[in-house]
């Protein structure tokens, strides 16, 4: 639908947007508090060690394939414990190189590194290859290990998809990638926006001194998780990535990255 933008303006019309219906002080004071907390995007390097040169070739790298979302993952599988979403656990992505300078290459999902390994590709991360599988996407997990922050602002802006895209996008995300991140952000908003909203507003900690996520990572680990793992297939932690938030050894896999 179309709303007239103003009457003295005969012509100028602008799309009807529909937000949630709040008193505009508080949808003004939400959305400052959304993107004040989201903050800057940090530039910490990761702790694993790679150079800057290193991540510069997987970020300018070309994938030989086209890879997209192919729509919202969320509406394909509303039922997070659908069991389509498992994935083998011996399962990985491998990288073919094709071309070292500049480098390009090829993905693959595999049955085990075994099968990779005979097929003559490096393991990438553990699970099927997604919508993150790519080096680009890689050179952004080793950049950043709080991408929790970054992303965070950027879904602050998830009410309007071209703003909340080229947010992500700016971070280092292939455009695959931070589609799926958008809709992702876009379901955690639906299910545990008060949950984390007063998580923010409390200044907590991603782990408590347990070691446990705080309620607003828990709510969105349950609620998006599973469905982001599916379509993403890279997280840090399948791609041996040390991150912010704190995890069990066992959940942590063993990868060098040297393509």
């Amino acid at each position: 639908m179309l709303a007239k933008l103003n009457s003295s303006v005969p012509g100028l019309y602008l799309p009807r947007l529909y937000l949630p219906k709040l008193y505009p002080s508080r949808l003004y004071l939400v959305v400052f508090i959304l993107v004040v907390q989201g903050g800057c995007v940090s530039t910490t390097g990761s702790i694993d060690a790679y150079s800057s040169e290193q991540l510069a070739r997987f970020s300018s790298s070309e994938v030989n394939q086209t890879i997209s979302t192919n729509g919202d993952p969320y509406l394909k599988f509303p039922d997070r414990t659908d069991p389509r979403l498992r994935v083998p656990e011996a399962a990985v992505c491998g990288v073919k190189v094709l071309q070292e300078n500049p480098l390009r290459y090829s993905l693959a999902s595999y049955s085990s590194v075994a099968e990779a390994s005979i097929s003559g590709a490096d393991v990438t991360h553990f699970s099927s290859c997604g919508t993150c599988s790519t080096l680009k996407d890689l050179a952004v997990y080793l950049r950043l290990p709080n991408l929790t922050v970054p992303v965070r602002r950027c879904a602050a802006l998830s009410l309007i998809k071209p703003l909340a895209m080229q947010c992500l996008k700016n971070i280092g995300f292939s455009n695959a990638c931070a589609e799926t991140w958008y809709f992702n952000a876009k379901h955690t908003r639906k299910n545990c926006a008060a949950v984390c909203l007063k998580s923010w507003l409390a200044g907590e900690p991603f782990n408590n001194k347990a070691g446990d996520l705080n309620a607003c990572l828990t709510c969105d680990e349950e609620y998006s998780g599973p469905v982001f793992k599916f379509s993403a297939g890279r997280t840090r932690r399948n791609s041996g990535i040390t991150s912010a938030i704190q995890r069990g050894a066992e959940e942590q896999s063993n990868l060098q990255h040297n393509y």
